[in-house]
């Protein structure tokens, strides 16, 4: 038998080339089958480990998120997720805007304009926005709308001033301030904001407080309501409407409350001036022609009448406190009048420079004194003060247990009492403190 010369594993009857060839597809078969078990394996420890990569992540990121509830939100209460400031934000503006929006648009019916009439002598005039439409504004010859009126008799009705009010009633009883209608020669014209127009008459005015209650024929007229002035708070949002420089009505401006409790002297332009205590001051724009329009808050309710401007400033107006008028258009409400309760002393207010002079042992409240003419009396005959047995050089401390001084002046805490009202005064009188009952009666 011959000697064979046998490789293992090799076939018998393959050549070497055929043996080779085989080798190499066997190595590619093997390297294709190891990539799809490597890609395999990727994939499922992948799939492994995000899976429990992701429920810790998870489950970290709801703690922290819990933690931080102003830096992340939770959506259905379940997922998560970061803040969208800017969508936050803007969602916020869009709200507060919608809020003033309903206000004024559910306000601005009720607030009218006041127009005021006279008898003037015929003389040139001309408005200050002419300039806009007259060409010949700076030339030497005005146009024929403003050349003098010679066509019969010595003067003509013509507008003087304008101002604002606001419907309270139905039947069209209206507030305003007393500085807008007190010239008792003039006409008064209140502009609807449905346009129609309307005669006015003049029901009362405060001898006091600069608040006004005039009057129009009619019904089913909107009215607005008053809030509670008492309980404000300065940065709440406050909204003006008025008739702005009695050109254009139902202006619209808003602002925050800026200060409370302010005193002041407010003057007009005839040069007379009158004493503002306790009132509003806001940053919402108050121009001419604002006066006795409603101040109002984010719901609509009259917080204080607008009744003066700081000049020479910007936005620094002052309104009137809506508990102050509410208890005025009360009184004109069920008696036809307002009836101011009053003591019947004159006095001085007594501070540390009195109270150094006279020796006193207080420097609050309000020493009884006559005035200068004989006429002036320290104390009214038959006056509740001269009735309750106050005398010249008495001092008033107290008046139902609330001191007199700058912030509670006398004028002020009477003001909060209707006519028939009893209280009770604290009294300094010749050394010693009284307390003295009296009913309060009506100013004549």
């Amino acid at each position: 038998m011959d000697n064979l010369d046998i490789t293992p594993g090799v076939p018998q009857g393959e050549n070497e080339v055929a043996i080779k060839k085989r080798n190499h597809k066997h190595s590619i078969l093997f390297f294709v089958s190891m990539m799809v078990m490597a890609i395999l394996a990727s994939s499922l420890f992948g799939a492994f480990f995000g899976f429990v990569a992701g429920g810790f992540g998870q489950k970290i990121f709801t703690q922290i998120s819990g933690r931080f509830p102003e830096i992340f939100k939770l959506d259905n209460g379940q997922s998560p997720t970061i803040k969208l400031d800017p969508i936050v934000s803007r969602e916020k503006i869009v709200e507060e805007d919608s809020a003033v929006i309903d206000v004024v648009e559910k306000s601005t019916p009720a607030v009218v304009s006041i127009i005021i009439s006279k008898d003037m002598p015929r003389i040139q005039s001309f408005s200050p926005f002419d300039f806009f439409n007259n060409p010949d504004f700076f030339s030497n010859s005005p146009d024929q709308n403003n050349q003098q009126d010679n066509s019969g008799g010595d003067s003509k009705k013509e507008k003087i001033g304008a101002g604002t009010g606001f419907i309270i009633t139905a039947d069209g009883m209206i507030v305003t301030n007393k500085h807008v209608v007190s010239d008792a020669a003039a006409e008064y014209t209140v502009l609807t904001n449905d346009g129609k127009e309307h005669v006015a008459k003049v029901l009362a005015r405060d001898p006091i407080n600069d608040i006004a209650v005039i009057k129009i024929d009619g019904a089913d007229y909107p009215t607005l309501n008053f809030g509670d002035s008492d309980g404000l708070k300065i940065g709440q949002t406050a909204i003006a409407i008025g008739n702005s420089l009695g050109e254009f009505s139902n202006t619209v401006s808003k602002g925050i409350i800026s200060g409370l409790g302010r005193n002041l002297t407010a003057g007009g332009r005839m040069g007379d001036s009158e004493k503002l205590t306790n009132i509003i001051q806001t940053d919402a724009a108050i121009n001419p022609g604002n006066s006795g329009g409603p101040l109002l808050d984010i719901h609509g309710k009259v917080i204080g009448i607008n009744v003066a401007i700081a000049q020479g400033a910007q936005n620094v107006g002052f309104a009137i406190p809506a508990t102050q008028v509410r208890r005025i258009t009360e009184q004109v409400k069920t008696t036809g009048k307002i009836s101011m309760p009053y003591l019947g002393v004159r006095y001085i207010p007594v501070d540390k420079d009195l109270q150094k002079q006279i020796n006193l042992q207080f420097n609050y409240g309000v020493m009884i004194l006559r005035g200068q003419s004989v006429r002036d009396f320290a104390v009214i005959p038959g006056s509740p003060a001269d009735k309750a047995g106050l005398v010249e050089n008495d001092v008033i401390l107290e008046l139902n247990g609330t001191k007199i001084d700058e912030k509670n002046t006398l004028v002020d805490l009477l003001t909060k009492f209707n006519v028939g009202d009893e209280i009770i005064l604290k009294v300094w009188h010749k050394g010693e403190t009284k307390e003295v009952k009296l009913k309060l009666e009506e100013r004549s």
